[in-house]
């Protein structure tokens, strides 16, 4: 099957692990991704979250770019809501300046965090002058793009290619908006696993764009020697959705954090829905059938594959299974 596999990682910290040794355990699987083909290689942004060591992607990224040469390196996203548009650009084209043709820029709307970081995040932003989600991807356009319109305000140093600009979102809204705005379309398929949504964005792409297909799909995967291994290990895995009554939603990892979401936000009035997330899971060989199906069924070109928190050493032995698999199937 004709298709790319990409990864991302949230530098997960396992029981009783430092953030730093969360951290190098990234920086490994990143230099042995490059060893086993993957295409490329995506960090998250999370905030105040103590289980979760990545919070700023664009930090990280440098040093990953500094110890890979040849996988592309990218942000799986920076939550734009918080910074300014013309400071992400400068970052990404500095990167895309030292590692040219390997930056990828995804974007995304969550806060990535809880209210308390969020207003900490904004605290300098007037809310009645900060721009839409929409209004951003617009001036980052401008910004990335600026030498070749010929703009007055560039955000440099200019590379002498552009970062690969990726919209993350799962649903037809986004697939619009990115169309709209010349942005490759990731949905979030680790959010949203809904196949009917994900048919309906994918549509919704395709005719924004002229007959283009989403060139990723976001697919958490996790792949073990036996399939019963595998259930086993992903049985425990939850996702909290947290339902407001002002008609807000979001999504957390338990019903403790379902609780403090709501008391950070203020909300009284809200309810909790428990839901499996969507993984891939099984053998090597499973995880690989069922990409090949999706791969079928979608018009799929690249996933990036999302690893569901199991602990490092399980992390890096699914992901090695998943990449054999593939040479060998090429072989």
């Amino acid at each position: 099957m004709s298709y790319l596999l990409s990864l991302l990682d949230k530098s997960p910290l396992d029981e009783g692990q430092t953030a730093t040794e969360a951290l190098q355990a990234t920086i490994r699987l990143a230099v042995r991704a490059e060893e086993w083909g993957y295409h490329r290689f995506w960090v998250a942004e999370h905030h105040n979250m103590s289980s979760l060591a990545s919070s700023a992607p664009e930090t990280l990224m440098s040093y990953l770019l500094a110890r890979t040469s040849k996988i592309r390196i990218g942000s799986g996203g920076v939550m734009l809501q918080h910074y300014s548009a013309y400071k992400v650009a400068e970052t990404f084209n500095l990167l895309a300046s030292l590692a040219p043709s390997r930056v990828d820029l995804g974007v995304g709307k969550a806060p990535g965090g809880f209210p308390l970081s969020t207003r900490a995040l904004q605290a300098g932003i007037d809310p009645a002058l900060r721009p839409s989600f929409a209004e951003q991807l617009a001036d980052l356009n401008r910004y990335l793009l600026g030498a070749a319109t010929q703009s007055e305000l560039l955000a440099t140093p200019l590379p002498p290619v552009a970062p690969e600009r990726f919209l993350l979102g799962a649903s037809v809204d986004s697939a619009v908006l990115a169309a709209e705005k010349g942005w490759k379309l990731v949905f979030a398929g680790h959010l949203n696993g809904d196949p009917d949504n994900l048919q309906k964005t994918f549509d919704a792409y395709e005719r924004a764009t002229g007959g283009k297909r989403p060139l990723l799909a976001l697919a958490a995967a996790f792949a073990a020697d036996s399939e019963q291994r595998a259930r086993e290990r992903v049985a425990g895995l939850k996702i909290f959705k947290v339902l407001f009554g002002n008609g807000q939603s979001v999504n957390v990892g338990s019903e403790e954090q379902a609780a403090e979401y709501a008391r950070q936000a203020g909300f009284a009035d809200y309810r909790v829905e428990e839901k499996n997330p969507s993984v891939l899971h099984g053998t090597a060989r499973q995880v690989r059938q069922e990409l090949d199906d999706l791969h079928r069924r979608y018009g799929v070109k690249e996933f990036v594959i999302d690893t569901p928190s199991v602990g490092a050493t399980e992390r890096f032995a699914s992901i090695e299974l998943i990449a054999r698999e593939r040479l060998s199937l090429a072989a």
